[in-house]
């Protein structure tokens, strides 16, 4: 089972609305792909949240596991595009993902996932950078933690970036995060000789370092892969694209494929995403030229 914890919220474009937050899309990726995942969320007892209950239902997630907020709304972010269709976000905070509860006295099972997905927007508050530390602590040794950091300023709480890179054995980051971090640990500022100080200092065993336009880098102990993006038709947007990449990635892990056509499939599988409006297609036939990759035994 592979456990993802954070924030499902709706992105709200100059245009339309759709649903998304990080992990979110990650889950919903990996779901359709036909693997068995729980999605840890909490939302507001609102239409909003209404909303993205009755969709994580109607795809296959487990509605006990998404907490209702009485007190707090749903998640939501402004998101504006630039003429190449790349967001910037405008994040509210005191929203109902930022009360998350792990209890392990209420949500059993979590302990014994085979990946833990988790974030650092999540963690953006002291109380919940605490909770989600606390859960990892419990999990070591039991499964792989996999963090797709999210430096989105000013919701950047610096502990939890350090203590997320600390507990991360897969990492995904762009290439901003990967300056921010390198700065602030006084980290090389190299590209590749950044990505071997991050694993070295962190014991970290696998970086993703996404770049837009300029495509991917992948760095574990067998080497470097360097991909160029995969060149989309028509690009909506690229909000979730990264997302996608992580998503695909992660199924390549498990399915324990090499990494060079896994960083192949991740790269066409983010195009594949900025050709869409949004993070997540309406249509599973979206996911046809890759359930065969990733399909098991």
């Amino acid at each position: 089972m592979i456990l993802v914890i954070g924030e499902m919220l709706i992105d709200i474009f100059p245009d339309y609305q759709r649903m998304g937050g990080a992990p979110f899309n990650f889950a919903f990726h990996l779901k359709k792909l036909g693997f068995p995942v729980r999605l840890i969320s909490r939302v507001g007892d609102d239409r909003h949240g209404h909303a993205l209950l009755a969709m994580a239902e109607q795809n296959g997630f487990d509605p006990a596991d998404i907490q209702i907020d009485s007190r707090h709304p749903t998640g939501t972010v402004q998101v504006t595009l630039d003429a190449a269709g790349v967001p910037r976000f405008d994040i509210c905070q005191h929203v109902a993902y930022d009360y998350l509860s792990l209890d392990p006295d209420v949500l059993s099972g979590i302990d014994d996932a085979t990946m833990t997905y988790f974030g650092s927007l999540l963690q953006r508050t002291d109380t919940a950078c605490r909770q989600v530390t606390q859960l990892l602590s419990r999990q070591r040794g039991r499964g792989t933690h996999f963090c797709d950091i999210n430096m989105r300023f000013p919701h950047v709480n610096p502990h939890a970036v350090a203590e997320s890179l600390n507990y991360a054995d897969m990492l995904k980051l762009n290439e901003e995060e990967l300056e921010k971090i390198t700065q602030r640990f006084d980290g090389p500022m190299d590209g590749d000789g950044a990505l071997s100080w991050l694993m070295r200092t962190f014991d970290i065993q696998h970086i993703a370092l996404t770049r837009g336009g300029q495509g991917s880098t992948f760095a574990w102990s067998g080497g470097v892969i360097h991909r160029p993006a995969t060149e989309a038709r028509a690009i909506v947007d690229t909000v979730g694209a990264g997302d996608g990449y992580a998503a695909i990635l992660a199924a390549g892990y498990i399915r324990q494929l090499a990494w060079d056509a896994t960083v192949e499939a991740a790269s066409r599988f983010a195009g594949r995403i900025c050709q869409i409006a949004g993070a997540v297609p309406d249509d599973d036939a979206f996911y046809n030229d890759f359930r065969d990759i990733f399909k098991g035994d």
